[in-house]
């Protein structure tokens, strides 16, 4: 009897999900070790000028004139955000967060896997205000790099694991966003709200009347960015809105507006945008530090909480839902994979990167150095323990991850 087609066209969507994710978080890897090594090498001039590289335009009296970083972390993270917000749309909607049964245990280790860390940072760091700043560093989970190693294990990762990770990361990115939307806003103009809260009132009237066409609610959702920009709060959000306010269902069944714009982004995002995000921000200059500077406050508090507190919080939690009877581990799956799955997930880089260039960025001092020295030693020791520790113990005839 052949496989019903939603459910083969189900599985063939996961299995392109997951190949482009995990090949970008190596061409994400691969962008983050040139960054390191242009910043410390005889190359470093020549980065640091392509980092801060003017670039602009003007429309009439328009103008605007940034340096490059800028435009990579304010407006081509943007559509990082967008894509972002499609993939939790659709999860809610018809994907693995559409029952309470599939969503419960990764909405619970989700939030396990960002309380714990935070406090770890909190320990820490408690004493100095400034440093809290970055307490959210710690809690993000970078999908593509995650997948990305879970894809050097070949086939013996089942695919219960690759969805709980994944479902936990979509889980972690909307907990990053609420993070940015109410701790990292500076002061409001009122002004530009209300006209970015106008161009949302339109996306909602295309909504009500069933719009289904893309351009609209994209050249709405340019209009947004610049007035959310304008206004004090991150314009990356208005990525978000504009995702979570894509139509799921189209004119025609088989026909998803949702589904063709989030396959469109995910090229562009998994190998030009965040690929060009790590190399602009993941370049610190090695020079001037000791080795004791990766113990003072700031990168001991992001590093062990990625590191200790991602796996604790995340396994933790799940040990305890599935005593208590409330969620059970996904199917080829048993604590020492749990494990394995908590210590990947203290890689966090990418959000954990962008959190940190809004908590420092305008401080001034080292915190903003001592953040992405934190980040990476974080995230490149999750990696390599979790790597190892699933290779030692994931069997090596599994074959059940299509």
């Amino acid at each position: 009897m052949s496989r019903p087609r939603p459910v083969a066209r189900t599985l063939h969507l996961l299995r392109e999900f997951f190949r482009l994710q995990a090949a970008g978080g190596i061409v994400l890897i691969v962008a983050a070790t040139l960054a390191m090594l242009a910043a410390n090498s005889p190359l470093h001039d020549a980065y640091e000028h392509f980092r801060h590289l003017p670039i602009g335009f003007a429309v009439g009296a328009f103008a605007m004139d940034h340096p490059l970083e800028w435009w990579v972390n304010d407006a081509l993270m943007a559509a990082f955000f967008l894509l972002v917000a499609l993939e939790i749309k659709r999860e809610t909607l018809s994907g693995q967060l559409s029952s309470f049964d599939q969503m419960l245990l990764p909405v619970l280790c989700a939030v396990g896997g960002v309380a714990v860390p935070a406090l770890i940072f909190w320990g820490v760091n408690h004493a100095d205000p400034v440093a809290m700043r970055g307490w959210a560093i710690p809690t993000a989970t970078d999908i593509a790099f995650a997948l990305g190693i879970l894809a050097l294990l070949g086939p013996r990762v089942p695919l219960g694991m690759k969805l709980l990770l994944s479902t936990i990361a979509v889980v972690d990115d909307l907990v990053a966003i609420l993070i940015i939307a109410i701790f990292y806003t500076e002061q409001l103009s009122i002004g530009h709200l209300a006209w970015a809260g106008a161009g949302i009132g339109l996306m909602l009237l295309l909504n009500w009347r069933g719009v289904t066409r893309l351009w609209p609610y994209l050249v709405l959702g340019a209009v947004v960015w610049y007035f959310v920009l304008q206004s004090g709060v991150h314009a990356t959000l208005a990525g978000v809105v504009t995702g979570l306010l894509i139509p799921l269902r189209g004119p025609n069944e088989g026909h998803s507006p949702l589904e063709h714009l989030e396959h469109a982004l995910h090229p562009w995002v998994a190998y030009l945008i965040l690929p060009l995000f790590a190399f602009v921000n993941a370049g610190l200059a090695l020079g001037g530090m000791q080795a004791g500077d990766a113990m003072a406050p700031v990168p001991l508090g992001i590093a062990v909480g990625l590191l200790l507190g991602k796996p604790v919080g995340i396994v933790a939690t799940a040990l305890m839902a599935r005593m208590a009877g409330i969620a059970r581990y996904p199917e080829g799956m048993g604590f020492p994979a749990m494990l394995g799955l908590g210590m990947l997930c203290g890689v966090g880089f990418t959000m954990s990167l962008f959190i940190a260039k809004l908590a420092y960025g305008n401080v001034g001092g080292h915190f903003g150095e001592a953040a992405v020295l934190g980040v990476l030693c974080g995230s490149l020791l999750s990696a390599v323990l979790g790597w190892s520790w699933l290779r030692m113990t994931l069997k090596p005839t599994t074959t059940a991850n299509g």
